[in-house]
């Protein structure tokens, strides 16, 4: 079967690129920034945005049948790694709280800047769903 692109509803429409790319049971997550329903990034630091960029990575994942548990890996970009390290503590029980005790293989990688100005992270991942929970949208 073709990749198929995977574009939950509950997240801002894509244009240009997709949220999330199937290929067979292979869901590849594009990268998410803190954005929220209106196209704006969330405000607060970077505890909030890790929320809302991790939670739009995860509704991509739902929308294919997978769960938090499916992650492979995930990559984090950041505009200021010193303060992701100083908020660690609260990052992860953020984590915890949407995903669970379950950690894929994980980097995190400092960059200058991400596409929106206000972003300070932009998580992308790659997740493997068990054939009796994958759903592969139409299209």
């Amino acid at each position: 079967m073709p990749p198929v692109a995977v574009n939950p509803k509950s997240l801002p429409a894509p244009n240009g690129y997709s949220h999330g790319t199937l290929a067979g049971n292979t869901l590849y997550l594009g990268g998410q920034t803190a954005l929220d329903a209106e196209m704006k990034i969330v405000p607060g630091g970077i505890v909030e945005q890790f929320r809302q960029a991790f939670g739009n990575v995860l509704a991509t994942l739902r929308q294919a049948g997978g769960r938090p548990e499916d992650l492979v890996s995930v990559t984090i970009y950041l505009t200021d790694i010193p303060d992701y390290q100083a908020h660690g503590k609260e990052i992860g029980r953020v984590w915890r709280e949407l995903a669970g005790p379950v950690y894929p293989a994980m980097a995190g990688i400092g960059c200058t800047a991400l596409w929106q100005p206000e972003a300070m992270i932009e998580i992308l991942g790659v997740a493997v769903i068990p054939d009796d929970r994958l759903v592969r949208p139409a299209g």
